[in-house]
């Protein structure tokens, strides 16, 4: 492992992904809130620089390199803690926007391995110290995509379909157990990197995705909606909150001023 081991704490938030975009958001917004954060992502110089920002300004946090897709350095990440109160699935992302009968299966692998098991990963890892906690939260940050269709979105929108239903799955079979679990949909959000990555950093085509619209949502706009719903009373389950930016219908409809 890169990182030194975090202590334990109850208060602990575990944001995955947390580099950039809404992960890094999220954190921001938690650690304001009053958890002790820990930022993991496989950038070790993105979320250590993240750490620093945040103990510098009076907050509590630890940076600690993880790549999701990992199960023994996901387990072994796991060992740290005894309870966590919550945790933030945020790493995932789309690659691609071929048709399916032109789409790459590597690119579907990989979305699959990252948004689905590395979900699956994370939680059945910290599981037991969320529920250990007495009152522990898991988010899942799915997607719009998790909940309708779009042309040339198949391989992200089969992975974002298969988030959602192991949200939906989980809370099902953890009802009664102090854990809730709380599904996160965003649609159009702006970010640095989320547009650049699905098309290889061509900057053309990722300007096209936002082409004509006056305000998409901002990692901001998200991690506020995590924030809320993680800080509601314990008895407050946010089972579904989708949000969208009011230009977007709909996957495929977005008012455009062209």
């Amino acid at each position: 492992m890169t990182a030194a081991a975090p202590a334990a704490a109850s208060r602990i938030a575990v944001v995955t992904g947390a580099s950039s975009g809404i992960g890094a958001a999220t954190a921001r917004q938690l650690a304001e809130a009053g958890y002790r954060v820990v930022l993991t992502a496989r950038r070790k110089d993105r979320i250590e620089a993240l750490a620093e920002e945040l103990t510098g300004a009076g907050h509590s946090a630890t940076a600690y390199a993880l790549d999701v897709t990992d199960r023994a350095a996901v387990d072994e990440f796991a060992t740290a803690f005894k309870t966590i109160g919550v945790l933030v699935n945020n790493a995932g992302g789309a690659l691609g926007a071929d048709p399916v009968a032109t789409g790459d299966p590597e690119d579907w692998r990989r979305m699959y391995e990252t948004n689905v098991l590395g979900t699956l990963n994370v939680t059945q890892a910290l599981l037991p110290a969320l529920t250990a906690s007495g009152d522990g939260t898991v988010v899942v940050v799915s997607s719009t995509a998790g909940h309708a269709t779009y042309e040339g979105g198949a391989g992200y929108v089969a992975a974002k379909h298969a988030e959602h239903v192991l949200a939906e799955t989980l809370r099902l079979e953890i009802v009664g157990t102090p854990v809730r679990v709380i599904e996160i949909a965003p649609g159009m959000v702006k970010t640095d990197e989320f547009a650049l990555t699905r098309f290889g950093g061509d900057q053309d085509k990722a300007a096209k995705v936002y082409e004509g619209v006056a305000e998409p949502l901002t990692a901001d706009d998200v991690a506020d909606t995590i924030t809320w719903a993680v800080t509601r009373p314990s008895h407050v389950n946010i089972d579904l909150l989708v949000v969208r930016p009011r230009a977007q219908a709909s996957n495929t409809k977005v008012h455009r001023d062209l």
